[in-house]
């Protein structure tokens, strides 16, 4: 009996109540749970994670983590939309490029919201689904592409930059209701940001230049995604 008591005690030391782990996890004892839905909510936050692994204390969302579950979303029958959450200082362009290129290839209605900042390569994540918002205080970063680290210093470095950019490029001039002269622009204005080039577009003007689709929020996206589900419904309904 004395063994047994022991054993339990020790358990209950290695091994904190739901309650504790919801403290050190959350902050908070009480989480509010969301019911079984058919919208799936993809979060993008911090930088990016591509090729290279990055330092520990960097917020990053690793794409090779997102891939299969994109993948899992256009295969579970019980997931009838996504919205894409994005709050990104941007990251690895062609991990970033792959994400884009995966969401504006699902068969499900898609909506994607910008919230503190949809920066660098967070652009064209933002612009690939069939519907973007942006909040007002949200801002976008657009500035030409470059390297770290060690670079070869001959022209066909700069020939493969010049082509990655126009990938990028092209990307969002066919998402978004953007034109390319104004995209570049924006992309090499001189003044804009401190020590580069590039321009910080908030809210309303990412709206006003055809970057995003329309200024919201949450309400917004979950009305616009329910609204697109129910199209898509009604368009399969006709065809049968």
């Amino acid at each position: 009996m004395g063994k047994d008591k022991t054993k339990q005690d020790n358990q209950d030391q290695t091994n904190p109540s739901a309650l504790v782990q919801k403290i050190q996890q959350l902050g908070q004892s009480t989480v509010p749970q969301a019911p079984d839905s058919n919208i799936h909510v993809l979060p993008i936050i911090g930088q990016v994670e591509g090729h290279v692994q990055l330092p520990p204390q960097n917020k990053t969302t690793k794409y090779e983590h997102l891939i299969p579950q994109i993948v899992a979303i256009e295969q579970n029958p019980k997931i009838e939309g996504l919205i894409v959450l994005l709050n990104t200082v941007g990251g690895d362009v062609e991990a970033g490029l792959a994400l884009s290129e995966m969401i504006a290839s699902l068969s499900k209605p898609t909506v994607s919201i910008v919230l503190g900042g949809g920066h660098s390569i967070g652009v064209p994540i933002a612009v690939s689904t069939d519907y973007s918002y942006i909040v007002p205080t949200a801002t976008m970063t657009i500035h030409p592409i470059r390297l770290t680290g060690l670079v070869i210093g001959v022209p066909q470095t700069f020939e493969y930059l010049d082509k990655m950019q126009d990938r990028v490029i092209n990307f969002v001039m066919s998402h978004s209701k953007i034109d390319e002269e104004t995209f570049k622009d924006l992309m090499f204005a001189k003044g804009n940001l401190t020590r580069d080039i590039g321009t910080n577009v908030v809210g309303a003007d990412a709206v006003e230049h055809g970057l995003i689709d329309g200024i919201g929020g949450v309400n917004e996206a979950m009305s616009k995604l329910n609204e697109l589900i129910e199209q898509k419904k009604q368009a399969g309904d006709m065809l049968q």
